[in-house]
């Protein structure tokens, strides 16, 4: 898309699990930008950590950026954790994963990410992963010493070489990408992809038009293979905001201004006063 900047149609949907006391998973939506941040297993308040994150990042309503600035804004946010451990010690060493799309200045898409939360898109019924993982276990198929087969049972694939925590040496990967209309983006904690083939996943996201639809049938994919981590998808359409207003008239125009959306972590926390970001 060129000389219009592109809109995310997006919805999410986060799951607490089976098999755990807390969801330490967070996310928002908006038409804007989309991000899931997974709290890091092990540490203390993974939930406040991944829900801190998104609300100040959601926050600085990042629509039309550059990369530098967008990167610049992840760090803003990840001053926000420092701050928590500041006041409470307690705090120290908790942690998130984080990858997230928005919409850039030339009418593309940035995506940002850290940690083992992922980013796939789909592209005429193709779907690919275009985040890389910050894990031992990618550290190890980089070298050769593990396949793509035995990553995906490792018993070490939760181990991750990066987050957010507050240091000053963390930040997140930016990357450009074009924005075609009809592309499907899909964000994710790794509560779906260690326990869902890609294919499945592309399955569901082909078969299945409404976005909000699709990131439920993630989660409830992920639950019925035996998931033992809270599961949180994100769905992400690039939709013409142009079209939209022409064909959907004064519903899609109140709908491009309804307030961000946030899920898991995110929407039991910090919510009071919340200022609307749309």
């Amino acid at each position: 898309m060129t000389g219009t900047r592109a809109r995310l149609r997006a919805a999410a949907f986060s799951d607490i699990g089976l098999h755990r006391a807390t969801n330490q998973d967070a996310a928002f939506t908006s038409t804007w930008g989309a991000a899931v941040a997974d709290g890091v297993g092990g540490g203390p308040a993974g939930d406040l950590a991944s829900a801190t994150f998104i609300h100040r990042l959601a926050a600085g309503r990042l629509d039309g950026l550059e990369p530098l600035q967008l990167a610049d804004s992840v760090r803003s946010a990840n001053w926000d954790l420092r701050a928590h451990v500041e006041r409470d010690p307690s705090l120290l060493g908790m942690a998130t994963t984080f990858t997230g799309i928005f919409v850039a200045r030339d009418g593309g898409v940035l995506l940002a990410h850290t940690g083992d939360s992922r980013a796939y898109r789909l592209r005429r019924g193709q779907l690919v992963q275009v985040s890389r993982d910050d894990s031992l276990v990618q550290a190890l198929v980089d070298q050769g010493l593990v396949s793509i087969a035995e990553a995906a049972s490792h018993p070490r694939r939760n181990l991750i070489t990066a987050s957010l925590s507050g240091a000053e040496r963390d930040g997140a990967a930016v990357i450009a990408f074009d924005a075609p209309v009809g592309d499907r983006w899909l964000l994710c904690s790794d509560g779906l992809t260690d326990y869902v083939p890609d294919a499945d996943i592309r399955a569901l996201l082909v078969g299945i038009p409404d976005a909000a639809a699709a990131a439920e049938a993630c989660v409830t994919l992920a639950l019925d293979a035996g998931s033992r981590d809270n599961v949180t998808v994100v769905v992400c359409d690039i939709v013409d905001p142009e079209l939209l207003r022409r064909t959907r008239g004064l519903a899609a125009r109140r709908a491009e201004l309804a307030p961000t959306s946030f899920y898991g972590a995110a929407a039991t926390r910090f919510m009071e006063g919340l200022e609307s970001s749309a």
